[in-house]
Formats: C-alpha cells, sequence, structure tokens
C-alpha cells in the first residue's frame, strides 16, 4: 500500500488549489469577474504543481490521452486572462471534465464514506449513478 506523506509544500499546494477553486466559484457568481477568475486559474495550477510535483503535472498535462483536455483548458485559460471570461470559463470547463474524467471513481467512493453526506451517497439511486462511471482500480 502507498502511504501519502503531507509535508508542507502539500500542504500549501492544497491550500493554493481550494484558493483557486473558491477565486473562481467567486468569479462566476459576479458574473464573470476576469480578474477572479484569472487568479483562480492561477492559484489552482500553481497548488496542483505544488502537490504532486512540477514533473508529475508535467506528465499528467502532456499524456497522448489528455491532449485535448490540456489544450482546451490551456486555451481557455488564455481566453480568461485576455478579457473574454465567459468562453474561456466554458472551455476551461470542458477541459477539465476531460483531463479529469478518471477521477470521478475515486471521489464517488470517497463521497460515500463521508460521514453524514456519505448516507445521501449511498442511495441506490445515486449509487446507480456511480457504478455506471466506476473503473476496477478503485476499491469498493
Amino acid at each position: 500500500m502507498v502511504s501519502f506523506e503531507m509535508n508542507d509544500r502539500k500542504k500549501i499546494g492544497l491550500g493554493l488549489t481550494g484558493f483557486g477553486i473558491f477565486f473562481s466559484f467567486l468569479g462566476v457568481i459576479f458574473f464573470f469577474d476576469k480578474g477572479l477568475l484569472a487568479m483562480g486559474n492561477i492559484l489552482f495550477l500553481s497548488g496542483v504543481m505544488l502537490t504532486i510535483g512540477l514533473k508529475s503535472t508535467m506528465q499528467f498535462f502532456m499524456k497522448r490521452q489528455h491532449y485535448k483536455g490540456t489544450i482546451s483548458f490551456g486555451f481557455g485559460f488564455f481566453l480568461v486572462l485576455i478579457g473574454w471570461p465567459v468562453i474561456g470559463m466554458i472551455l476551461e470547463a470542458y477541459g477539465f471534465i476531460i483531463l479529469f474524467s478518471g477521477f470521478w471513481p475515486t471521489l464517488a467512493v470517497f463521497l460515500q464514506r463521508i460521514p453524514i453526506l456519505g448516507w445521501i451517497f449511498q442511495q441506490p439511486f445515486v449509487t446507480s449513478f456511480f457504478d455506471r462511471y466506476r473503473t476496477k482500480r478503485v476499491p469498493v
């Protein structure tokens, strides 16, 4: 079993990733404010790089099956920076879904194990939805 060591660099990376998601959420709430969205994007990417490392981040984004998601996310990021936040966020959302779709089964298992909220995710209609996207590498 692989252990996950939580050092200071990873703690800072998780914090930056969380702040990136928070600022992106605020940017969408405030009618696609390009400053908040750009700050959220920069914080999110820098947090991911600090959490998993620069080499692993580059390997993840440069995988052959992730090219479509990487290009979409990168072009959306560029559009947000130059001042077209709505189109940029649509492209970023599409790229994010393509890039991180392999993590949805792991997220489903995590959500089902949360003490109070997990009860909702263990209901038959929700688990049937999750079972469609579950792969063999996720423990049951």
